[in-house]
Parts: structure tokens; sequence; C-alpha cells
């Protein structure tokens, strides 16, 4: 994947650089990544607006990782996480305190890897489809700001590599200003 700037983008439309995501097809995942951690430094560094941030990231994540059916945020708000930026179908608005996968990983402010949803106590439903997900809590200042969710389609579609990189995604985003 490289991320570069548009040729075709127009001047005097915006003052930001547009990106473009490119995949080589023989990376590996830990090398799909490292690609997808550079673009996403690139694309958070100069732009200081939260939600435009968070946008972007659930973009390229969806368009940069095989097999995800849905990536999104959900914000801490109050007791609750509530429904942010996101790629894929509907979904939730709005998650009580420990409840679901999102609540659970929240809860324990640990990255929680389900490779069968079905299986998983408590479970919501948001998406039909949905057979595995993984989820990261962002701290920021030893407080939960958000998670990141990802959902699949297949079975065990998330491991311990996932988990590893998905981390540093929440850290990059811990880090922006909220």
């Amino acid at each position: 994947m490289r991320t570069s700037i548009d040729p075709g983008a127009r001047p005097g439309l915006s003052s930001r650089a547009m990106h473009r995501l490119e995949i080589p097809a023989d990376l590996g995942k830990p090398e799909i990544y490292a690609e997808l951690l550079a673009s996403l430094r690139a694309l958070v560094e100069d732009e200081p607006d939260l939600i435009a941030n968070l946008a972007n990231i659930t973009a390229v994540l969806k368009q940069g990782l095989a097999d995800v059916s849905w990536v999104g945020f959900y914000r801490q708000i109050g007791p609750d996480l509530v429904l942010g930026p996101f790629q894929g179908k509907l979904a939730c608005t709005r998650i009580a305190a420990g409840k679901g996968v999102c609540g659970a990983a929240a809860a324990r402010r640990v990255t929680l890897v389900v490779p069968d949803v079905d299986a998983f106590p408590g479970h919501i439903a948001c998406d039909a489809g949905s057979r595995s997900e993984i989820v990261v809590p962002m701290i920021r200042a030893g407080v939960v700001v958000a998670v990141l969710d990802l959902d699949s389609e297949r079975y065990a579609r998330f491991d311990a590599v996932d988990a590893a990189h998905l981390e540093q995604v929440a850290a990059l985003v811990a880090g922006l200003s909220w």
C-alpha cells in the first residue's frame, strides 16, 4: 500500500493533499499493517479535527484489510459507548456499559478477539451477518475514550497479529485531540 498525493486533485478545493491507498497483493498481514499505520500517521499528522481523523481512519482500515465487513469507533460518553465514524452497514447507536463485545472490552480495558460472536455471552448482533469481531479500547490519560470495533463475516478472521497492530492504531487515535 502506498499513500500518495492524488494528481487529479483540483487546486483550491482543499489546503490538504488527497491520499490514495494502494495495497500490493503479495504483502503478508504484518506488512499490510505496517503500510496502514504509515498511511494513518500521514493522514492525521496535520489534521486537528477528531471526527475527520476518525472517519479517515475507518476508511483506511476498511479498504486496507481483507474480509472486514465493518470498522468503526464507539466513543465513551458518560456510562455508554456512542457510535462514532464507521464504514459498513447500519450500526447500533448506543451500547450500555459492559454490554456486548464493545462494552466488555471497554470495561475490562483489554483487546477482545472473538472468533465466533455467537459464542460470546451477551453479544449484541448489530449485523446478523457478523461472525467474528475484535474490539480495542483507546485509553488516554488512564481513561477509556473510545473503542475501535472491527467485524467480519468470516469466523476467526482476527488473531493476535491483528490485535497487536490494531493496538498501535488505538495508541495513535488516543493521542489525537479529544
